[in-house]
Order: structure tokens, then C-alpha cells, then sequence
């Protein structure tokens, strides 16, 4: 257990204004803080700080419990803090799970014959034990963050810091890991800082939450607190205008006895499944169910088996560029998407070979103001937050107009009101230019007014799902 105390400070990025200004806060020992704010408030830098991934400014100084990181033997560092990122693949090292767990430990000098027994009870902590001897780049995304949460456990840091931590994860699983955080919390006195967006489920855990906004820490009263996590109450989460496809219901891509097969792994059984024309469909299912996986095949990056067609026509059968042009995948990863270096470099790309004239200058700038971006302009893309990469991100691909658009986790990292801010640009530009949106979200909150369908993967199938009240 470690008090984590911040004096005095205040960082601003390379010719920008400062993103944290003067900051003086204390985060008590044993206790379990929810950090939250909008995006690009900070939260990011304000963790990486706490745990001496970014030098601190001069005047500034960050203790644990009266003792800095430079007090500590660097063999000591990793004990006293970690910090799991926002983007785990980033903090990868190895080929495999189990490796990867072991590297951690080797590096804070772990006796081999302990180490066993530590990986397997960080592995069933977070409920991934099948997961051990898995490949770390096989893995889908929200199967990634457990792995990264599990070397957070096997550290056995005393002050635990967790950027998004369920940002990719499924709500089941995200309750359950949330509870476990908690009973980690006080049966093992450790303190835990923990960013988040997505509010839900915290109610029962959480007494008072920090606001990081303008460059200050709130720490809001209870009142306060009840009032803003009651926008992610379950009710507040439901589909409640969503409609099951009728005969009538035009499809545009169509799998005819489609299935898919990972690693020897039954990921959906073969059927018919239709994507409807013109609509927002909305794709849930657990982590690893083989989500991200189908829209590859979408795309053409992976194989599969029976038929998908577009418009009538094998995908195969359609010449890959050509085709590539009608039906396009907005990455889980936005960094994976950028070709370029600055903002402005990446936004002329996507103007350059876009379907359409639709976003001129004019309604280019708009959809900056739209979404925060305003004066970001020679901006590397590289240092923005991730929220505004997903923005960035999604800019681009709106820009460049394909016929059906596959949007993976397109809301990760972004606070409530970038997410209304997200699907409005993005509902405008489809019914502009008639598109047809498909997108995977674990993310609820905001999505009731926007989706059209909802399309579950559960027990390897595909499912259209009628409203929830």
C-alpha cells in the first residue's frame, strides 16, 4: 500500500498550451480511484507520469508514501508502480502469453521456481488460463487487454495504474474484472488508479470520482459523482429502437453458408448471414468470439469458408483495389491506419482518394470543430491522445467514402460527449451519401438513437437481436 502524492505539476507539449497546469493531488494508499475526463484532458500523460515512463519537469515531484522512483533501486521501480497502456500490443515483448508473463517477473528478478505458481494465479485471476500457450499476436484485441491486466496482477505492484483497462472488453467480462480489481484492491492494500470513459458499473464500487479536465484535478462530492455515473446506468445502455431485417430488407454483402475457423478453432459455423443496405448495424459478442476476425474476411485479409458476395458478385471475383474502394475496415488500432506524420498530411491523403467531393474544405473544418480537433493541424499524429486518433481516425475513413464502411471499436478511448459528437458526424455523413455502416462496440453508452440493427455473435452464430425494453 502506497500513498501516491503530486506536487507542482505542469506540462505542456511541444508548442501547445499545457495540458496539466500547477497540479497538486494526493491518491490515498488502499484505495481504488476512478479517473475520468474528456479526451485529451491529460489522463494518459498524468499515468504515465505517476509511473516515471515521462521525465517530471524540475519544479515538479511525484512521491510513494514520501519516496520518489529516483530513491528506489530501478530492480525496485517495477514493485512499487505499474501502469497498464491504453494500447497493450504496445507494451508486448514475446511470442506467447505464458513468455510474456515470465519476462515480466524475470525483470523484477522473480526466483524461477516461483514463477510458475504466480503466472497461473494471475492468469485465473483474470479468467485466461486457456489462454497461456496462445500466441500474443493472434489474439484479439480485447483478449489482449486480460493478458496485459494479468501481468499488471503477476507484478504484484503496490500502486496499480490502469488506462482504459476494459476499453476492448465485452460488459460480462468487464463486471467481473471490476469486481476482482476491487477485492484486489483491499484484501491486498494496493492502491489503484484506474481511467476510464465508460462509467458503467462503478456505482457499486466507487464513492467519489476525479475529473481531470483543463489541466486541474476535481474530486467531485458524492452527490456529484451519482449524477454523472447515472448516464451509464444499464437501463441507459439498452437498444431499445433496434428492428429485426424483414424479407423486404435489402442486403449488400451477403455470406451464403459462411464460417469461420481460427487456429483450429470453430469461431462461427456455417450460414446464410445478410448485411443490410444503407443502415448502422451494431455487432456484440464476447472477447475472442471471432468478431474482429469476420470483418477481416470482409476485406479480403483472411480466409474463411463458403461464399461472400457483394452486390451479388464473389468478392473474389471483383478485383481487390476495385473492391477495396466499395468496402473498407476502419482498424481496431488507429495508429495501424496512418500513413503519414502530421494531421493535415493524413486528411489531404484521405481527400485525395476519396469516393466523393462531399467533405470540401468547409465541411472538413466543420467536422474538426465537430470533434474537437480544431488547430491540430500540424500536429504529429503520433502525439495526439487516443480518443483524438480514433477521431482523426474516423475523419479520414468518412473522408475517403467507401459504399460500406467496417468500423472496428470505433468509440475506444472517447468520453460521452465525443461519442454523440462521433455518431452524429457519422449518421450525417451516411445518410448524405447513403452508406452502409457496420460496426463492432463494446462500448453501450450513447448508441440507442443511432443503430438501426443489432447483429450478436453468441455459441458461434450470428444472430439479428429485437430491442432489449
Amino acid at each position: 500500500m502506497a500513498t501516491v502524492t503530486i506536487q507542482n505539476l505542469t506540462y505542456a507539449p511541444t508548442h501547445q498550451a499545457p495540458v496539466l497546469r500547477d497540479l497538486t493531488a494526493t491518491f490515498s494508499g488502499g484505495r481504488f480511484s476512478l479517473l475520468t475526463g474528456p479526451s485529451g484532458s491529460g489522463k494518459t500523460t498524468l499515468l504515465r507520469f505517476i509511473a516515471g515512463l515521462t521525465p517530471l519537469p524540475t519544479t515538479a515531484q511525484i512521491t510513494f508514501d514520501g519516496q520518489t522512483l529516483a530513491d528506489q533501486q530501478p530492480t525496485q521501480r517495477s514493485r512499487t508502480v505499474a501502469l497498464l497502456f491504453q494500447e497493450p500490443s504496445t507494451q508486448f515483448t514475446m511470442n506467447t502469453v505464458a513468455n510474456e508473463l515470465r519476462f515480466a517477473l524475470e525483470n523484477q528478478q522473480v526466483a524461477p521456481a516461483d514463477m510458475a505458481a504466480k503466472i497461473t494465479a494471475a492468469l485465473d485471476f483474470v479468467g485466461i488460463a486457456n489462454l497461456r500457450d496462445r500466441s500474443l499476436m493472434q489474439l484479439s484485441g480485447g483478449e489482449q487487454q486480460k493478458v496485459a491486466l494479468a501481468i499488471i496482477v503477476a507484478m504484484d505492484s503496490d500502486v496499480i495504474l490502469l488506462d482504459e483497462p476494459f476499453a476492448s472488453i465485452d460488459p460480462a467480462t468487464r463486471q467481473t474484472l471490476l469486481t476482482r480489481l476491487v477485492q484486489l484492491c483491499h484484501d491486498r492494500n494496493k492502491t489503484i488508479i484506474l481511467a476510464d470513459h465508460d462509467l458503467s458499473g462503478y456505482a457499486k464500487w466507487v464513492d467519489h470520482l476525479t475529473v481531470l479536465h483543463n489541466g486541474q484535478l476535481t474530486t467531485l462530492s458524492a452527490t456529484a459523482t451519482q449524477e454523472r455515473l447515472s448516464a451509464f446506468t444499464p437501463e441507459r445502455l439498452q437498444l431499445t429502437h433496434v428492428q429485426l431485417p424483414d424479407a423486404t430488407t435489402k442486403s449488400c454483402l451477403q455470406g451464403h453458408q459462411f464460417g469461420l475457423t481460427r487456429n483450429d478453432r470453430v469461431l462461427i459455423r456455417p450460414q446464410d448471414l445478410p448485411l443490410l443496405t444503407h443502415k448502422l448495424t451494431l455487432i456484440t459478442g464476447p472477447n475472442g468470439s471471432g468478431k474482429s476476425t469476420f470483418f477481416r474476411a470482409l476485406v479480403r485479409l483472411g480466409t474463411y469458408q463458403g461464399t461472400l458476395t457483394y452486390q451479388g458478385k464473389d468478392i473474389h471475383r471483383l478485383r481487390r483495389r476495385a473492391y477495396a474502394r466499395h468496402v473498407s475496415l476502419m482498424f481496431q488500432a488507429a495508429t495501424a491506419q496512418f500513413l503519414n506524420v502530421t494531421v493535415a498530411e493524413e486528411l489531404a491523403l484521405s481527400q485525395k482518394y476519396g469516393n466523393t467531393t462531399y467533405f470540401t474544405p468547409d465541411r472538413i473544418q466543420a467536422a474538426l470543430d465537430q470533434l474537437n480537433l480544431t488547430g491540430r493541424d500540424q500536429q504529429i499524429i503520433y502525439s495526439l491522445s487516443s480518443g483524438q486518433q480514433k477521431k482523426l481516425q474516423l475523419l479520414c475513413m468518412l473522408i475517403m467514402a467507401p459504399d460500406v464502411l467496417l468500423l472496428d471499436e470505433p468509440l475506444k478511448g472517447l468520453d460521452l460527449q465525443s461519442v454523440q459528437a462521433a455518431l452524429e458526424l457519422l449518421t450525417t455523413t451516411q445518410r448524405a451519401l447513403h452508406l452502409t455502416l457496420v460496426m463492432i462496440s463494446h462500448q453501450l453508452g450513447g448508441l440507442n438513437d443511432y443503430v438501426d440493427y443489432h447483429l450478436a455473435l453468441t455459441h458461434q452464430q450470428f444472430v439479428y437481436q429485437e430491442a432489449t425494453s
